[in-house]
């Protein structure tokens, strides 16, 4: 386990930015108190969204094993096991991974989602939990993760349609959060938008969900594209 963790500091020497900017998770500040935020004020958004998670994939016996790509510490890919999918973490972060290699027990893979190291088909799906926000070339990913994953694509991402997206971009801009300047904020429709240019061509089905809404309210999931976060699921039909 040493030796896995020596080699992701390895990598990180040469490593400052990506796609020509300078990104949050390749800051050990903020990537050392990762899993604290999740313990912390993110607890509850958590739960919400893995059963988002679970209800797109969970019920699916076709999906017996999946590669989440921007698997960070792994805190979603330590969970697909709960309802019963064998998961692989992907990352292109090796502060995250030196963290990963002490909490997962499965295989983790230090790589850039716009260029995946698989095979055609290696995976029954791929997954991007917060984190396809981050990509310059959304087109190209979508791409590659419907050339490795042979039945479908999960997304979970936080939801442009969201009092928290003006906030945030609020904060950014007295320099209070860094965390989401490089982010692109998508819709469930948006998403779809850039799905259906990337997968021309292919037959598929969209399923999607909200949830991340306020504790007082009625509802905690729905239909309606608002919310903090959105689960969306592509279904190959081939």
């Amino acid at each position: 386990m040493q030796l896995e963790q020596k080699s992701f500091s390895v990598l990180s020497e040469s490593l400052s930015n990506w796609q020509g900017r300078k990104e949050w998770f390749f800051n050990r500040e903020h990537t050392d108190t990762y899993e604290q935020w999740y313990e912390g004020r993110y607890k509850r958004a958590e739960v919400w969204q893995k059963k988002v998670m679970a209800q797109l994939l969970g019920s699916n016996p076709e999906i017996k094993e999946l590669v989440e790509f921007g698997c960070g510490t792994t805190r979603f890919t330590r969970w697909w096991e709960e309802i019963g999918i064998e998961a692989t973490g992907a990352d292109l972060s090796p502060f995250m991974l030196g963290q990963a290699v002490h909490l997962f027990d499965g295989d983790l893979v230090n790589a850039d989602s716009h260029f995946m190291p698989f095979k055609d088909h290696s995976f029954d799906a791929v997954a991007f939990i917060t984190t396809f926000e981050y990509y310059r070339d959304p087109i190209q990913v979508i791409k590659e993760a419907a050339r490795v994953g042979k039945k479908g694509i999960a997304f979970g991402m936080m939801n442009r349609n969201s009092p928290k997206f003006f906030r945030r971009r609020i904060q950014q801009a007295f320099g209070k959060n860094p965390f989401y300047v490089t982010a692109n904020f998508y819709t469930p429709q948006g998403l779809t938008h850039k799905i259906h240019e990337a997968l021309k061509g292919r037959e598929y089905t969209i399923e999607w969900t909200c949830t991340g809404l306020p504790k007082w309210f009625p509802l905690q999931q729905w239909s309606l594209p608002y919310g903090d976060f959105f689960g969306l699921y592509v279904h190959f039909k081939d």
